[in-house]
């Protein structure tokens, strides 16, 4: 059946907001920019005197094809139904908001049942067929690259198959209209031909091939450029392992010192990776997990009946550890008694079991950590001035995540690896706003909270979605923003609050709900309500996604 196109842009251009007090832009939650079409026309020409015609057609297709899977996915995030043909005319409009061109008088076929779809597409006012014809000079073909690349992954990502779609006329080559049509990929004759414009240009992939080799040649230089699995690329960051690299071949103990979070373990491995007694065990142990009474048994290990509950002789963590590294995490926690023993194997490399007469050597290095001051504990009271002496011979400091932000985006983009492949989700990566936030945040927790945060994001997102900053921040607020009208003019925020005392409302709702959860589940229903039960506008209203609204439904109906 033929479909007429609607264009009410309202509900998308309220998502456009002008960030007044930095100078961003943002549609949804994805930064974007106001450029010159002047400009753009430079810059495509100097890609087609660079590369040729063929190379940039591919480029910008490939442009068009990044942004129209970012579009779809943004149109079925604010959908209030599932609706295919609702969607595609969505796209239409996204195209007019953006001042790319307008889609009229098409000609839309589409059976999911039977696998059919044939659109036509009359496009008014292309913004890159006006490239040709006032700046860069008539082609001798169709030159809307972008746009056809944005109309086939747009249509492919909603139809959930692939839709490849051609310029037929264009303005840009002297046409009188510019006309799309778009067919299942299969349908097109030269569609391997034509799929070759979508793939990366092979000198795309040859330059991907240098820089890897000389990646691999640079690490051969210089191995203290990285530390085992410790990420960054920050100047805080080569440092500490520059200073673990030069303690690593010695035997010397090094003391790490950070707040809980950054990775002193990782650290610590490193250097015992980076060691000659790499192939000798590695072995880990939290003082702070470990009660009191029986610390020095586990460290030291235990003859049978030397306490109770000691029905067997066994071997403790540092005869484990012999030859190989021991790592000492919490060191501070450690009792007198097991402060003495570990002193003495940092000086003579000999200890006794618990219970024992026998006194054993040892070939150990010790690493040991704290995210507490040992001076502090020292004068305190609290641990041996000698054995701090000792452990602080080589302190190297690992500085919090906030004073590193440039690692944040390598860390990132490392846990969401390893959590993709560990949930087996695949989603379309932070959005700018989330990675925004994520550069903008003081991290108390430090590398771990970073991975937590990014482990719970993953979980709320759906495949192929993009993690929101909300998914990361539930609390997160954008304030001193502007929103367009429908009309196009900017406009205050309607869904700011008047000003008015935090605490009455607050003391209100927890005198009347009890509870945070009953305070969560009232705001749903009131959402709800207002939206006259469509779940797509109370996510919206409640600034969630619609998978995320879902989920709290369904566990709230299991409360009820």
């Amino acid at each position: 059946m033929d479909i007429p196109v609607t264009s009410d842009t309202h509900q998308l251009s309220r998502q456009i907001r002008f960030q007044n007090n930095d100078g961003k832009i943002w549609f949804e939650e994805q930064r974007v920019l106001l450029l010159q079409l002047g400009a753009l026309a430079d810059f495509r020409k100097e890609q087609i005197e660079t590369v040729g015609l063929e190379r940039a057609k591919g480029f910008f297709m490939r442009l068009g094809y990044s942004l129209g899977k970012k579009d779809a996915q943004l149109a079925m995030k604010l959908a209030d139904s599932d609706d295919k043909l609702e969607l595609l005319r969505t796209g239409f409009n996204l195209h007019a908001l953006k001042g790319m061109v307008r889609i009229d008088d098409c000609t839309l076929q589409f059976d999911e049942e039977c696998g059919h779809f044939y659109a036509e597409y009359l496009l008014h006012d292309s913004y890159e067929a006006e490239m040709f014809r006032s700046e860069l000079g008539m082609l001798d073909e169709p030159a809307c690259w972008s746009l056809v690349g944005h109309a086939s992954a747009y249509t492919s990502t909603l139809l959930g198959r692939e839709i490849l779609f051609k310029e037929m006329t264009c303005r840009g080559c002297g046409d009188e209209q510019c006309m799309f049509v778009g067919r299942p990929a299969e349908e097109w004759e030269d569609v391997e031909e034509y799929r070759k414009y979508f793939s990366s240009a092979p000198i795309i992939e040859e330059l991907y091939e240098l820089q890897s080799q000389i990646s691999v040649l640079r690490h051969k230089i210089d191995s203290e450029s990285t530390l085992g699995n410790f990420r960054g690329r920050s100047a805080a960051y080569n440092q500490v392992c520059k200073l673990a690299h030069k303690a690593a071949p010695g035997k010397v103990t090094v003391l790490l010192l950070g707040e809980t979070g950054v990775g002193k373990e990782l650290v610590a491995k490193g250097i015992h990776s980076a060691s000659e007694r790499a192939d000798k065990p590695f072995v880990a142990v939290n003082c702070a997990a470990i009660p009191p009474d029986l610390i020095e048994s586990e460290l030291f290990g235990a003859e049978r009946g030397a306490y109770t509950g000691a029905t067997q002789t066994r071997q403790g963590r540092f005869e484990r550890a012999d030859s190989g590294t021991i790592f000492l995490d919490e060191v501070i926690e450690l009792t007198p008694r097991a402060q003495a023993t570990l002193l003495r194997v940092l000086q003579e490399g000999e200890f006794e079991r618990v219970g024992d007469t026998t006194t054993r050597k040892l070939d150990i290095r010790v690493v040991a950590a704290t995210n507490e001051s040992l001076e502090d504990a020292v004068a305190e009271g609290r641990f041996r001035a000698d054995l701090f002496y000792r452990l602080n011979v080589y302190p190297i400091n690992i500085p919090p995540l906030r004073e590193r932000r440039e690692d944040i985006p390598l860390l990132v983009a490392h846990f969401m690896e390893k959590y993709q492949a560990y949930y087996n989700k695949r989603t379309a990566g932070l959005s700018d706003m989330a990675m925004r936030a994520m550069m903008n945040y003081e991290w108390p927790g430090n590398v771990r909270e970073l991975e937590n945060l990014i482990e719970r994001g993953l979980i709320l997102t759906d495949n192929d979605d993009t993690i929101s900053a909300h998914s990361l921040f539930p609390k997160l607020e954008m304030n001193d923003s502007q929103t367009v009208s429908s009309e196009g003019h900017l406009i205050d925020d309607e869904g700011e609050v008047a000003d008015i005392p935090q605490s009455e409302w607050i003391d209100a709702a927890l005198e009347e709900c009890g509870s945070m959860e009953a305070i969560e589940n009232r705001v749903i229903e009131h959402a709800l309500t207002a939206a006259n039960g469509n779940v797509s506008e109370a996510a919206r209203v409640l600034g969630i996604s619609r998978p995320t609204l879902a989920y709290r439904l369904k566990k709230l109906d299991q409360t009820l």
